[in-house]
């Protein structure tokens, strides 16, 4: 242990008992236990015959004398190891249970507390004895039986804020103050100072900040709070405490334990919510970013808080939480004294030195003085209560009243009489209301304004009620039961209705009401027993219950009216009497002695009789849909069902002679009593109980998988089968866009249906509320045992969740039943038609042949004796059926065509429920006779006759001439077969290869990712093609220039500033394209200036990109629209170069980037495969027939392994030696195995950021002591007749296998040792092939010889070997090598497709600013009358497809960081090309002297010209690119490129231009009016004297 040992003792010790017993054998639990200093003392008295401990301690610790000890800590588990740790002037320790649980306890004088348990493996794992504390005294190691684990002593960075820190009472850890996280003491700078750093052991709290001087500060003043914040750390002389309001800061001061803060001014305050009056802020206590302590301070505003209660902004005001007051005169409420001059003021009710405060002292409206209820259509009058009238004394005003109608605000003139010195009454003008009413009364809020505008308080809710007697009142006796106090009479005059007492006539009024009049009686019968409730609906059915208590007769029968439910002259529900069966008649009403009132329906008493059961038993489950057979079952309105005492939820309606209802679960199988109530009275069917059954077994499900299309039979074995109602199979479906795409919706799992339908059959499928849709077939009962379920279908693109069986109120997971085995939905098959020419066309059959059916995953959801294969109406027997095939033996004879099927009959196969036509078939020897009698037979076998003989003349004529042809040719011929059957085979092979290899690319790029070149240098390579190192260098300041630096800079900032102006660009941008001198490769480098100089402002630019471009359209339109965008003519065509290269970087690097770059890696390795001469660079693989080897070169494929490390001449800095395998071919020159060597060692690296080919040397390691340089010439090169051949692996007899080694190159020598300097601006340009120049007369030659001639003038001092290849050579037909550009093209297919699809693809959103242009040249077309359709996609390719993807595809080196080879270039330029033949409106046709590049791919074209078409539609028919959204990208991109330095000489190479054509410049611009008066030619020469450095008159 660490620190001195710990006396512990656990209700479960850890030390050995001192007992007689103990022995060394039982002492496990002290394995790790060392004998505590005090136990030195008892040696001498430990018994020689109990040595317990003695294998761990230098002397047994047994002992006569008992040792006796007070625990520190008990605990509940047994103790299997203990470790200690003294820290930071600390003891902890750690002690681990044998429950696997990690106790940290820290011991405290005379107690120990555990402050953090934990877990260290499975629960029950003991924690071995073996634990250690490492030498830094951070990490515990824990070990258990089955791991190892490392536990931080102190976790004190998990606690991220101060209370958890101290909340978690670890002794090792505190709260550092100025540093804002809890850390151990040692890790807090000033622990040692007081207040710095927190312990919970000490009583410390964290910083809070207890009080704020003031709570609340008005937000239109800047003021001081003072804060106070005990234990407030002290700082240093030079460092301060800051406070911040949300985002706004201010230094503060400190006093103490007082802070004083000063708060933001009312420009740094955020608004306040809607509908509050103040805005809280949070309010932090910072030292530099750390926060000290925080709370929230509230900024209020007085001239909100009156809009927060319209009706009472006075009363609001000054009881508001913040010391607001009321101005009276001028409504107004404010903070402080700030009342306008003269006006006295309503205090706020927190003012407690004033009398007279608060809401109670507002001007107010305090109530109504007269009556609150106003008949509409009558002349009314109201009068209000007002006090505190002596604010507005000695100021004379007038009055208004405001009603707040419905959809309108009634203002009425209104008078003030003065009752008091304080109080007075509004009085409104009289007037008559006839608002649009609803209900009979109407509440309408009223208030007092002074002047219009001037609103006084209303003391509560204020209003007048506006009644209308004819409202809800619509007969006699509504009318007459009305509150009297609303004076409303049954009025007879002219239409009768209920009227305001003195709108009617004094003798219309009528006194007596007519008779009860009976609408609806329902229900219209009832059990003889009585006791039914009828609802009786009409009208004048009396005004009290008083009127109807015993006026009521059902039948001539007593009916008692029931007074919870009577409703004024509208319902009577009263119960019936009892009466004889078969009792019928009218319901009668009789109020006041007076005439009844008699119903037109009858009322009959009847008895339900229940006669019969169906199905009499059901699983006790329930679910069983039970038939309940009877007579006049719908008696009564109220009908409910029980099954014993569970109640059977009927299925509506309830028809006469059945009742329909599903059983509840029973607890228990037996027999239950059938019972239905009728209202109160029951019925019972006693002689056909209902039998409970055990509920239903499934032991076996099969087969357990179908096709989704379904149908497929599913036996299904159990008990007690045979008592299921309805068994279904069902399955639960998740996809819910596809199923809305059928038109599936929820649906009711029981639908209502009609008396007398026939049961319908359940629905296939139906919507749950859980959104699932579920798929269900009907299962029909074989036996008690058994079930034949078809699979339900599930359509294409849904996802099963749940296959299960509906047994009832039963469900089954198939699973459950099948033993484990889940079902499996497998795709549909496919078959394909019997006629290779088409489903259409009959396939003819030959009696007695097996038909074979093509397909694919034919069993992969049925058997073959599952499926029916028909042909008309006859079956063609199904023998075998395979994933891919199906044979069956058709029938003899023709079968018949099936009903509508047409002539012949059709080929059907029926797999479930897929059912497959594959087209007529005709038997041949039906066909035959039919079609041909004999005359035709005889005449066309005559005729066969004479056509064979003519045939067999000519060919031996033919033959006899071309015998000796034929014999010449022979060779070729089967030179060419071999070699058209190999292109294939060849194909395959090397694009197998070229996957590998590719699949390799990938798991590569995965761990160093694509080299995209950065933003910068991919925009100055795109604006500034051609450029050898860096477009743009910032200058560098001669002599005596230092001080023009300055005055320069401010002149092109000014340049810069002068840009923004749109006149001046577009008059500078005409002016230099008007100038004879100012040529197109001018007009590019300006437009690229201008992009750089512009790109911070893309919007701008945009703009001015879309104006040129209107204009170059007006300019083509009169002349041939097709030209526009043809070429780079104009500056605004660079223009859009560049716009697109801005915008659609993002693009290349997600989308097309990736195939892009795989493609020229497949074009790099597949070049890299074969022999490439290094001097004509001619090679055997490749697509462009110009670069074409077309010798036949014997080479041979070695792997050389290159050592890496150091002293190896690799990478520097690796610590070890280790090998590279590299791939070349022995025919490979030295520079080139070189370039593949560095491919290889540096195969994630960007190439600028590799070492230069030629700065170093290739050596062949051999043994300890073999080392050779290689090199392309030396003093070994051959030479002969004038021809030196460059070294290659061959020459130097290099073996497979061999050790190279890249070392650095100590002298440059030889035509191929040229040093390529590597610049911090690599170019990106190809490495110049070599020249077959003549040295001293000699030239140098590769794999061939640059001229081709044979010479026979000279005589060739060569060996016999190479004068036959020269023989052959001259032979052969060079066309035959043409295949190898067949064989790299189908290789390379792939990669290309690839990258037109990810160019041309819609699948992702296509780029903003490609639909953008697109809109804008629609637009563009349409403004200028074009309708063509040819000359729009003209204008699109030009736009986008051949002015930025070709030169993509063509110039990789554009996007990636890599280097493109001669061959790799002529490669892309062919598959650039066909991109451009793609684009092209006219017709692709090839012929035989079409060039070879055309040819390779005159088959594709078409196809991607369909691509290209279905690109240009998808774009136009997307939703369009609004102005806002272009906009917000091009803002986000505008900040892409940053660099200062090279926007300056952007800038001043600018000027340069200028200068060039100042006059005409300064001429164009004092020509124009608006920029006379913009000053624009003035700001021009302010500019040029800044840059030049010159003083002008100005």
């Amino acid at each position: 242990m660490n620190g001195a040992e710990p006396q512990l003792s656990p209700s479960h010790s850890v030390q050995c008992p001192p007992q007689p017993s103990c022995a060394r054998r039982h002492c496990p639990e002290a394995a790790d236990v060392r004998r505590p200093p005090f136990l030195h003392s008892v040696v001498v008295d430990s018994p020689e015959s109990y040595p317990c401990g003695d294998e761990h301690t230098p002397s047994p610790i047994a002992g006569r004398q008992p040792l006796e000890a007070q625990p520190l800590l008990q605990l509940g588990q047994p103790i299997s190891a203990v470790a200690a740790l003294q820290t930071d002037g600390h003891m902890i320790a750690f002690l681990g249970d044998t429950q696997g649980q990690l106790h940290k306890v820290f011991l405290n004088s005379s107690h120990g507390q555990v402050y953090h348990s934990q877990q260290v493996g499975p629960p029950g794992s003991a924690i071995s004895p073996d634990l250690l504390v490492d030498n830094s005294g951070d990490h515990l190691y824990v070990l258990t039986a089955q791991q190892v684990d490392r536990i931080l002593v102190a976790a004190c960075p998990q606690f991220p804020d101060c209370t958890t820190c101290l909340q978690a009472r670890d002794p090792l850890c505190g709260w550092c103050i100025l540093q804002g996280r809890c850390t151990r003491r040692g890790e807090c700078g000033r622990a040692a100072q007081p207040n710095q750093w927190l312990w919970s052991y000490e009583n410390n709290h964290c910083l809070h900040i207890q009080s704020q001087l003031p709570a609340q500060h008005p937000r239109q003043e800047q003021g001081q709070i003072t804060l106070s914040v005990p234990r407030l750390p002290t700082l240093a002389m030079d460092e301060f405490f800051h406070c911040a309001f949300g985002d706004y800061n201010s230094l503060a001061q400190v006093e103490g334990p007082y802070v004083v803060c000063a708060t933001p001014p009312q420009d740094q305050i955020p608004p306040n919510p809607p509908g509050s009056d103040h805005v809280t802020l949070p309010l932090v206590l910072m030292f530099e970013d750390v926060v000290v302590a925080s709370t929230t301070f509230s900024f209020y505003d007085c001239s909100a808080v009156q809009a927060l209660e319209v009706a009472a902004p006075c009363r609001t005001c000054v009881s508001s939480l913040w010391r607001c007051h009321w101005c009276p005169q001028s409504s107004h409420c404010v903070y402080g004294e700030h009342c306008p001059k003269g006006e006295k003021a309503v205090y706020s009710a927190q003012e407690v030195d004033i009398l007279i405060r608060g809401p109670e002292a507002c001007p107010q409206v305090e109530g109504l003085a007269s009556p609150q209820l106003v008949p509409v259509g009558w002349e009314s009058h109201v009068t209000l209560h007002i006090q505190n009238l002596h604010y507005f004394r000695g100021l004379p005003a007038l009055y208004y009243c405001w009603l707040e109608l419905p959809g309108k605000l009634q203002k009425l003139p209104a008078s003030l009489e003065e009752t008091s010195r304080d109080s007075g009454l509004i009085h409104c003008q009289a007037q008559q209301f006839h608002p649009s009413m609803s209900q009979w009364e109407l509440p309408v809020p009223i208030y007092v304004t002074r002047g219009e505008i001037q609103r006084l308080d209303n003391t509560g809710d204020l209003h007048v009620t506006l009644y209308d007697c004819a409202m809800g009142h619509p007969d006699c006796s509504h009318c007459q039961a009305a509150n009297g106090s609303l004076n409303c009479l049954w009025c007879g005059d002219g239409q009768p209705a209920c009227r305001y007492g003195p709108l009617c006539p004094p003798g219309a009024v009528e006194q007596l009401c007519p008779i009860p009049s009976i609408d609806v009686i329902e229900p219209l019968s009832g059990p003889p027993e009585g006791g039914l409730a009828i609802t009786i609906l009409g009208s004048n059915l009396g005004q009290t219950f008083n009127d109807v208590q015993n006026a009521v007769t059902v039948a001539g029968q007593p009916c008692n009216p029931d007074p919870s439910l009577y409703r004024i002259s509208a319902r009577i529900v009263c119960v019936t009497s009892p009466a004889p069966n078969g009792t019928a008649g009218p319901v009668q009403v009789a109020i006041k002695s007076r005439p009844p009132g008699i119903s037109t329906q009858h009322f009959t008493y009847q008895d339900p009789v229940l006669l019969s059961l169906n199905p009499q038993w059901g699983p006790q489950a329930g679910g069983t849909q039970l038939t309940i057979h009877g007579q006049y079952l719908q008696t009564g309105g109220n009908v409910s069902a029980f099954v014993g005492d569970q109640p059977c939820p009927i299925q509506e309606p309830v028809c006469p002679e059945a009742i329909i209802c599903h059983t509840m679960p029973q607890t228990e199988p037996g027999e239950a009593v059938v019972l239905v109530l009728f209202g109160h009275v029951e019925r019972k069917l006693l002689t056909t109980p209902f039998r409970y059954t055990a509920n239903p077994q499934l032991v076996e499900a099969e087969p357990s998988v179908s096709f989704r299309g379904g149908g497929r039979v599913i036996r299904v074995r159990g008990t007690g089968l045979d008592v299921v109602w309805q068994p279904l199979l069902s399955v639960w479906l998740e996809d819910e866009p596809k199923m809305k795409a059928l038109g599936v919706q929820a649906q009711d799992v029981n639908p209502r249906r009609s008396c007398g339908a026939p049961a319908a059959d359940p629905q296939a499928c139906i919507r749950l509320e859980s959104g699932l849709l579920q798929c269900s077939t009907l299962c029909s009962v074989n036996s008690s045992s058994l079930l034949l379920c078809h699979s339900p279908a599930v359509p294409d693109g849904a996802l099963p969740k749940r296959v299960f069986f509906a047994l009832d109120n039963i469900q089954v997971d198939f699973a459950s039943a099948s033993g484990g085995q889940g079902f499996l939905y497998q795709p549909n098959p496919r078959l394909a038609p019997l006629s290779h020419e088409g489903i259409t066309h009959p396939y003819r059959l030959k009696p007695g042949h097996v038909l074979d059916v093509e397909g694919e995953g034919l069993n992969l959801g049925i058997s073959k004796e599952e499926v029916q294969v028909h042909i008309g109406d006859g079956e063609c027997l199904v023998k075998t059926l395979t994933l891919t095939h199906l044979y069956c033996e058709p029938p003899q004879q023709a079968p018949q065509p099936t009903n509508g099927s047409g002539i012949l009959p059709q080929f059907v196969v029926q797999m479930g429920n897929v059912r497959l036509a594959l087209g007529p078939v005709q038997y041949e020897a039906e066909s035959m006779i039919s079609t041909f009698p004999v005359e035709a037979q005889m005449g066309l076998g005559m005729g066969a006759a004479m056509l064979i003989a003519a045939v067999l003349l000519l060919t031996l004529m033919y033959r006899h001439k071309s015998k000796q042809a034929l014999r010449d040719y022979q060779k070729v011929l089967v030179q060419l077969e071999n070699l058209e059957t190999g292109v294939g085979d060849q194909c395959r092979k090397e694009f197998t290869d070229l996957m590998t290899e590719m699949t390799d690319l990938t798991s590569d790029l995965e761990a160093s990712g694509i080299p995209f070149l950065d933003y910068r240098t991919y925009a100055e390579r795109a604006f500034f093609p051609g450029h050898v190192g860096c477009p743009l260098q910032p200058g560098l300041e001669g002599p005596g220039e230092e001080g023009h630096s300055v005055t320069v800079c401010q002149g092109l900032t000014q340049l810069s500033n002068l840009l923004n102006s749109k006149l001046f660009l577009l008059t500078l941008i005409h002016t230099l394209e008007e100038q004879p001198s100012f040529s197109q490769r001018d007009r590019c480098h300006v437009a690229s200036l201008l992009s750089l100089a512009l790109h911070s402002k893309l919007e701008y630019l945009t703009d001015i990109m879309r104006t040129l471009l209107g204009d170059l359209a007006s300019h083509y339109v009169h002349k041939n629209p097709k030209l526009m965008l043809r070429r780079t003519e104009t500056m605004v065509e660079k223009l859009l170069t560049n716009w697109l290269s801005i915008c659609l970087y993002a693009f290349l690097k997600e989308v097309a980037g990736e195939p892009l770059y795989m493609l020229f890696r497949a074009i790099k390795y597949q070049v890299d495969k074969g022999p490439v001469d290094a001097v004509t660079g001619k090679a055997k693989r490749t697509l462009n027939d110009s670069h074409l080897l077309r010798e036949d070169v014997e080479f041979q494929p070695l792997t050389l392994m290159a050592l890496v490390g150091p002293g190896a001449g690799g990478a520097a800095g690796n610590s070890e030696v280790h090998r590279v395998p590299a791939r070349v071919l022995d025919t490979d020159t030295i520079t080139q195995v070189k370039e593949k060597v560095l491919d290889q060692i540096y195969k994630g690296t960007p190439f600028s950021q590799r070492p230069s080919v030629h700065s170093l040397d290739l050596e062949w390691r051999s043994g300890l002591a073999g080392h050779l340089t290689l090199s392309d010439e030396d003093l070994t090169s051959v030479t002969q007749n004038h021809w030196k051949r460059l070294n290659t692996l061959q020459h130097y007899k290099v073996p497979d296998g061999a050790t190279v080694v890249l070392i650095p190159q100590l002298h440059n020598g030889g035509t191929v040792s040229q040093s390529l300097g590597q610049t911090g601006c690599p170019s990106g340009e190809n490495t110049p092939m070599l020249e077959d120049g003549e040295e001293d007369g000699v030239r140098l030659w590769h794999l061939v010889k640059a001229t081709e001639e044979i010479e026979g003038a000279k005589v060739r001092r060569s060996s016999l070997r190479e004068r036959e290849r020269e023989r052959a050579r001259a032979k052969a037909i060079p066309e035959i090598y043409l295949t190898r550009l067949l064989s790299m093209k189908g290789t390379l297919q792939k990669f290309v497709d690839d990258t037109f699809q990810a160019i041309l693809s819609m699948n992702r959103p296509v780029p903003i600013a490609v639909k953008y242009l697109f809109d804008f040249l629609d637009e563009l077309a349409e403004k200028h009358g074009i309708e063509d359709p040819e000359t729009l996609h003209i204008w699109k390719t030009n736009s986008l497809l051949l002015r930025f993807w070709v030169n993509a595809l063509k110039n990789p080196q554009l996007i990636f960081d890599v280097r493109v080879s001669d061959n790799e270039d002529a490669i892309l330029t062919v598959i650039a090309q066909t991109f451009i033949d793609s684009c092209m409106v006219s017709e692709h046709k090839v012929g035989r002297d079409s060039p070879v590049n055309k040819l390779l791919y005159a088959r594709e074209i078409p196809r991607y010209k369909q691509m290209v078409e279905k690109y240009y539609s998808d774009i136009r028919q997307s939703s369009p690119a609004s102005y806002q959204e272009m906009n917000s990208a091009l803002a986000e991109l505008s900040g892409n490129y940053t660099s200062a330095p090279h926007c300056l000489e952007a800038l001043r190479e600018l000027y340069n231009h200028i200068h060039r054509y100042y006059d005409q410049i300064i001429s164009a611009l004092e020509e124009d009016p608006v920029a006379q008066k913009m000053q624009l030619a003035c700001r021009l020469q302010q500019v040029a004297a800044l840059v030049e450095y010159k003083v002008t008159d100005l």
